[in-house]
């Protein structure tokens, strides 16, 4: 089996895992955050909106410079969260889907100002700086949500809110 096709169901798995979580997101609630040292409530449903749009140039360019990147977009309702979600997910999708093995076998690194910060396969980035990224700021965002009284939804069993799948 090819690698990208084996890495697709658990992408899609997750990223159906975190839409569910971005939707439950308040629109009156982007500025509140649970301690000063902390992210906002839509700053940080803004960084997972748009996690995922790393995948094209992990698996399109041979590395990236953080000092290169562009400022994250300022996304001020839910719905603006979602749509940038789901849009940076297709586009994170269709890089996977259409990458092919010795791609993603190749060396990828992140540097910031040209020192890496990091150099491992593009299957292993995709992994870490995609996936697992993405399922730790999900698990910031439930803890929010239960901090507002917020229902969590279930993830990868029943919540206290949710005692059903």
């Amino acid at each position: 089996m090819p690698l990208n096709q084996a890495l697709l169901p658990e992408f899609e798995h997750e990223m159906a895992n975190t839409r569910k979580s971005l939707e439950r997101i308040p629109d009156g609630k982007f500025d509140w955050k649970p301690h000063a040292k902390s992210m906002t409530l839509g700053g940080l449903a803004t960084h997972l909106a748009t996690i995922t749009h790393w995948a094209d140039a992990i698996v399109g360019q041979p590395s990236f410079d953080v000092a290169t990147a562009p400022p994250q977009p300022s996304l001020k309702t839910r719905k603006e969260i979602l749509d940038t979600f789901d849009q940076s997910t297709a586009t994170a999708r269709k890089a996977i889907s259409g990458a092919t093995d010795e791609q993603l076998m190749q060396p990828w690194s992140l540097t910031k100002g040209g020192t890496p910060i990091f150099t491992l396969p593009r299957i292993a980035v995709l992994r870490s700086f995609i996936l697992n990224h993405t399922i730790h700021h999900r698990a910031q965002l439930g803890v929010y949500l239960r901090l507002n009284d917020i229902a969590v939804p279930s993830i990868y069993g029943p919540s206290a809110d949710e005692g059903n799948m």
